[in-house]
């Protein structure tokens, strides 16, 4: 039997932005799946409610893969791949597999050697990364990092001394609720000529995107990046 084709689809980082960021082809792919890996239902739901999907959204099928999956669940989810069904994956975090659990699927849909198909779309991460102006040619992703302070400024440190001798741009992001301290972490613990990006709601009507030393944003207004999401972009 045939097997079916894992779509890795991206999805808008705002709801107000789909013809903006999503191809027109990938969205005439995504209207003729049917069954759907989601790290959230109701959100992925809504999504393809605004694509159009040939069949009603609620004659979808949906399986769920998230923080709480666990690698017992993953058989059931590739089960309809196996069967020979095409399957889309979506994310919580605009591009499947990075930054969410998405990547667990496709690592086992390689193993059964079933096709893994990235569709275009965005990612915060590099859209921020490509508006820095930081090295580009050398980067690193951090994810999360500590939530606890003093091992989030030690963190911090490391990364900036890593910067430093690799000439490396070191990318991050938060929870949200927590951006507004990051922020005041990073400044009161890099060095002044250090550069900082904040990316901030990118590819959405209030999207911000600014690059400047750490001595420069402590004489700025500062953003407010309470519970929106941002990447953090180091470059010491």
């Amino acid at each position: 039997m045939t097997l079916g084709t894992l779509y890795m689809v991206p999805v808008t980082l705002g709801d107000d932005n789909l013809s903006y960021v999503i191809p027109a082809e990938v969205m005439t792919l995504v209207q003729g799946l049917e069954y759907f890996v989601v790290e959230n239902e109701k959100s992925a739901r809504r999504f393809l409610g605004s694509v159009k999907t040939n069949k009603p959204v609620r004659e979808l099928n949906f399986q769920l893969l998230n923080e709480h999956s666990t690698e017992k669940d993953l058989p059931a989810l590739i089960a309809p791949l196996l069967a020979g069904h095409n399957v889309g994956m979506l994310s919580e975090a605009g591009c499947p597999g990075i930054a969410d659990p998405g990547a667990l699927l496709a690592a086992l849909a390689h193993k059964k050697n079933i096709r893994v198909s990235p569709l275009v779309g965005p990612s915060s991460i590099l859209l921020g990364l490509m508006a820095s102006g930081f090295n580009g040619q050398q980067f690193t992703f951090l994810g999360y990092l500590p939530s606890d302070k003093a091992a989030r400024v030690a963190k911090l440190k490391a990364l900036e001394k890593q910067s430093q001798g690799a000439n490396e741009t070191q990318i991050f992001i938060e929870t949200p609720y927590r951006n507004q301290h990051m922020l005041e972490d990073i400044l009161a613990s890099c060095s002044a000529n250090t550069k900082l990006c904040i990316a901030r709601n990118v590819s959405l009507e209030t999207e911000l995107v600014i690059s400047k030393t750490i001595a420069e944003w402590k004489k700025s207004e500062l953003p407010d990046l309470h519970k929106q999401p941002t990447v953090f972009l180091l470059l010491a």
